[in-house]
């Protein structure tokens, strides 16, 4: 008997329950399904990433993974049909297009007489499980990670060394392609690293936790927020893609200050999926409905224009440039930066957060909806959890507070290289300020009174 395992985002074989379900099966035929409506959306460094994670996956699989190209309604019934096999497992997706997309395949095998079974899903704990008393969900994130600590979850599963694969077989199925080299029509891409661990794929995941764990984590409640030092886990892409499952990270955490402070990221990531899971709308639609009434943002050819000095990293303010440079060239950013770009986007260009996040999503390897649309509309003001309209941050103080002596701006502007100190955060400032760097364009005092404004008038009439 074969089980099919749909791969999509638990590219990793270790603590893989659903591969551990089909497993006990008989044999298993593990099979990724390039979807064109992703990829569509998704920019060359994802695109990148993901392709580099498959080839992990193929490589600890002995080059047994079938990847295809086309619609999972289409192609995963096919597939199922072909090897005989009367279930197709993986771990459920609760993303609005992820449920509607399974929701077809479901549909599709149903009448072919075979079964989706999911099991698992990408979080600690899936969303739906953590509740209120009263059985509806939190709004909050510090009542939720309370209720989600209380929830427990799962010991980590053994399940690579349960498998026995099936070798796909091309005879009579044209359409079968191994990922080797361009055959199933991945990128092969080599993006600029700098001082990014690019390396994806399940080892590069579980190696890079343990060095983080040895070196990191023990200053991490004190390091995280600073971009010009190696604070951060980095493992976000991993998490993303299903290389490594936070349950396997929560396993190894203690209750020293660092790594309840890591514990609690990892609860946000459940709380933002939370959230979309019950408020689908949410990942393009602001969580408060007058947001999107309102005359708040911009709009026309000038928005556009300066939408795309912000994308180019060439807003005049470093902190802010060094961020969209840093996205550019590695596809990450630090998320204390994150939240200082988005801020100045919405709130001194006052242009819509959804712009913001689809970019994101586009560029960003670790790109992942819940986490990007809530935290876009926490930055803006206009999603669930606690973030007052008059929070703007100041991209200089903030670049003065995280990055204290201008090693991040440097790093990421050349054309900064030269200035030495925090002055890098205010060039024009200098006596002679570079000549290849632009100016700051806009005041940022008069941005956040024009938007401070415009806020106190959408308050005021709701």
């Amino acid at each position: 008997m074969t089980a099919l395992m749909w791969f999509r985002r638990d590219l990793r074989l270790h603590d893989n329950p659903a591969l551990g379900r089909a497993a006990e099966s008989g044999e298993v035929l593990g099979l990724f399904v390039l979807d064109p409506a992703l990829v569509a959306r998704s920019g060359a460094a994802r695109l990148s990433w993901l392709a580099a994670s498959l080839r992990s996956l193929n490589d600890s699989m002995a080059g047994r993974l079938l990847v295809l190209r086309g619609a999972p309604a289409e192609v995963v019934p096919a597939i199922a049909a072909q090897v005989g096999a009367s279930a197709v497992h993986m771990a459920a997706d609760h993303g609005p297009y992820g449920s509607r997309r399974d929701a077809a395949v479901a549909d599709r095998l149903t009448a072919d007489g075979r079964a989706l079974v999911p099991t698992g899903s990408a979080y600690a704990i899936a969303p739906g499980r953590v509740r209120k008393a009263d059985g509806t969900g939190y709004k909050v994130f510090t009542p939720f990670f309370r209720g989600w600590s209380e929830h427990g979850w799962r010991a980590p599963v053994d399940s690579a060394g349960m498998v026995r694969w099936r070798t796909p077989d091309s005879s009579g199925a044209a359409s079968w392609s191994l990922p080797t080299g361009d055959a199933a029509g991945l990128p092969c891409l080599a993006l600029p690293g700098l001082d990014l661990p690019l390396d994806a794929g399940e080892t590069a995941a579980r190696c890079r936790w343990q060095e983080f764990r040895a070196t990191s984590l023990p200053s991490y409640d004190s390091t995280r927020d600073r971009p010009d030092l190696a604070g951060t886990s980095m493992l976000s892409s991993h998490l993303r893609w299903g290389e490594i499952h936070p349950r396997t990270l929560l396993a190894d955490l203690d209750d020293s200050s660092g790594a309840q402070s890591f514990r609690r990221q990892l609860a946000f990531r459940d709380f933002y999926a939370d959230l979309l899971a019950r408020n689908p709308a949410s990942a393009t639609t602001s969580m408060d409905p007058a947001f999107d009434s309102a005359i708040l943002y911009r709009s026309g050819s000038a928005a556009d224009a300066d939408f795309e000095r912000w994308t180019r990293g060439e807003t005049g303010y470093p902190f802010v440039d060094a961020g969209m440079r840093q996205l550019q060239h590695t596809g990450w950013m630090h998320n204390r930066v994150r939240m200082v770009v988005a801020s100045f986007l919405v709130k001194d260009l006052l242009i819509p957060w959804w712009r913001g996040a689809d970019w994101f999503m586009r560029c960003l390897t670790d790109g992942d909806l819940a986490n990007n649309s809530q935290g876009w509309q926490w930055v803006a003001g206009c999603g669930t959890d606690a973030a007052p309209y008059f929070r703007i941050f100041n991209p200089v103080t903030q670049g003065r507070k995280f990055d204290p002596a201008g090693d991040y701006v440097r790093r990421y502007l050349p054309e900064l290289s030269q200035i030495t100190g925090s002055a890098v955060h205010e060039p024009w400032r200098l006596p002679t300020p570079p000549a290849d760097y632009p100016g700051p364009m806009v005041d940022h005092r008069l941005a956040r009174e024009e938007a401070l404004s415009r806020y106190a008038a959408l308050r005021a009439a709701t």
